[in-house]
């Protein structure tokens, strides 16, 4: 890359921002410790010595080094072309999705709770903030704390309010909000946890082995929000204290997005199929304040895939400059598949070549240009339209 350093491997969640006519892709790397063939310093770590000890958020003792984190693209749409490409965070543990910001950064999410021990320096499980820019480099691991430490998928932002949705990558796991104290500030804030009102503890998995009562599709419920202590507890028990206190559960929350005013989430096994779900959150017009209870929030499943042929295993998603979310397959032979608001799947892509999934899906500000990234493979594509309707 532009600063020495070796592209890491295993491109995860991604997103692109504009600056000076320019596209800046923020792209994941979900890199466990010590997995030194996958990280940025060579096959043998031969570069690690020209990397400050200080930008590294965990050094792992020297043997399990921390290699997950965020490289910064710097991409001409005009020419196709890439222009620079550097580090922009290092040091993480399996960096798996995030979401971009309203006021130009990645919120970026480990996807793991394990704790300091015999060759972990620190505690993961956090988020950390990189400003997506061509300008500012490597940025200090600083972990934003008051968001809660749990096994953090992705996060989608409320532009009006910053409140900040989360998603749990856990077959209890539960779907979170950060109220931040000051607009766009993720240092300090309220966590609560997603319940549904009149129905605590609801499970929303539709798994036929729980012996649960289904979760209606297409049926909006009102929400309730939990209030959340202990957010940095070490015993990663925040989704079982929080189911006990009436939060719903879901299976597996991966990708999420904000788009036309709404929230969209994936749970990658949930449904009678263990196929996946799709479902939508629509905010309060008085979301996180004292109002809020007047005209609360709804929970709706969007989607349930009966149908493996149709969607599977839903991960990353985004949506598209005409409205449609289009969904990234986590599976061996993966699709980028489209729903229309009325709910109708269709297929956009398939990787027919290097057996790995699809992660990142995202538009480019113009909307001209889609970007994926072919985890396994190590390859970010960049797709030309028209995008200005639906395929």
């Amino acid at each position: 890359m532009s600063d020495g350093f070796f592209v890491p491997g295993l491109a995860d969640g991604m997103a692109a921002f504009e600056e000076d006519g320019k596209v800046i892709l923020v792209r994941n790397h979900e890199i466990s410790p010590g997995d030194i063939k996958q990280g940025p310093y060579g096959q043998d770590a031969e570069l690690l010595t020209k990397m400050p000890k200080d930008k590294i958020f965990d050094f792992g003792r020297g043997e399990r080094i921390g290699l997950g984190g965020t490289t910064t693209v710097v991409f001409n749409e005009a020419t196709q072309e890439v222009e620079k490409e550097f580090l922009s965070l290092t040091g993480t543990y399996r960096n798996c999705a995030g979401g971009p910001t309203p006021w130009g950064t990645w919120i970026t999410c480990e996807e793991t709770s394990a704790r300091a021990g015999e060759f972990l320096e620190k505690d993961h499980g956090y988020n950390f903030e990189v400003k997506a820019s061509a300008h500012t480099g490597l940025v200090s691991p600083v972990p934003l704390k008051a968001m809660g430490r749990f096994t953090h998928e992705a996060v989608a932002v409320d532009p009006e309010t910053s409140i900040v949705y989360q998603t749990e990558d856990d077959s209890e796991g539960l779907i979170y909000r950060f109220i931040p104290d000051r607009y766009g500030d993720m240092h300090s804030g309220k966590l609560q946890a997603l319940m549904i009102r009149d129905q605590p503890s609801r499970d929303t998995r539709n798994w036929k082995k729980t012996g649960e009562p289904e979760f209606p599709a297409n049926k909006p419920f009102e929400t309730i929000w939990i209030d959340m202590d202990n957010i940095d507890d070490h015993d990663d028990d925040l989704r079982f204290r929080g189911y006990d206190s009436g939060a719903a559960r879901f299976a597996r929350g991966e990708g999420m997005w904000f788009g036309n005013g709404e929230v969209y989430f994936a749970c990658t096994n949930g449904g009678k199929e263990s196929n996946g779900q799709i479902f939508r959150y629509i905010p309060s017009p008085y979301e996180g304040t004292n109002r809020e209870k007047e005209q609360p929030g709804t929970l709706e499943l969007f989607i349930e895939s009966m149908d493996s042929n149709l969607m599977q295993f839903a991960d990353n998603l985004t949506v598209a400059p005409w409205g449609d979310v289009v969904v990234a397959e986590d599976k061996s032979e993966p699709r980028l598949v489209g729903i229309t608001p009325q709910g109708e799947m269709y297929h956009i892509a398939k990787n027919i070549g290097y057996p790995s999934e699809f992660a990142g899906v995202c538009f480019s500000p113009s909307g001209n240009t889609l970007f994926v990234n072919i985890q396994s493979a190590g390859l970010t594509v960049a797709i030309q339209g028209p995008w200005d309707k639906r395929l």
